[in-house]
């Protein structure tokens, strides 16, 4: 489960993004996002999901259960 918080940095420096960006788009503040990051807050489903889209990458792989990135086709 660690694994999750520096696939999700590794994410956002691969797309250019930085904290505060990112924290804006789940709507909440930069220190929140940094706590996500850093293993110290838990990140809830609804974020995963934002992120998910932000990065077109499936939840899946954010939780590392696939090393494939690409979202399921629907």
């Amino acid at each position: 489960m660690a694994k999750i918080y520096k696939r999700i940095r590794e994410l956002r420096d691969s797309n250019n993004y930085t904290q505060e960006q990112v924290a804006a788009a789940l709507s909440i503040s930069r220190g929140a996002y940094s706590n996500y990051e850093n293993g110290i807050r838990t990140i809830p489903v609804e974020h995963l999901l934002t992120l998910s889209n932000l990065y077109g990458v499936s939840v899946d792989y954010i939780l590392e259960k696939t090393e494939n990135p690409l979202p399921y086709s629907q």
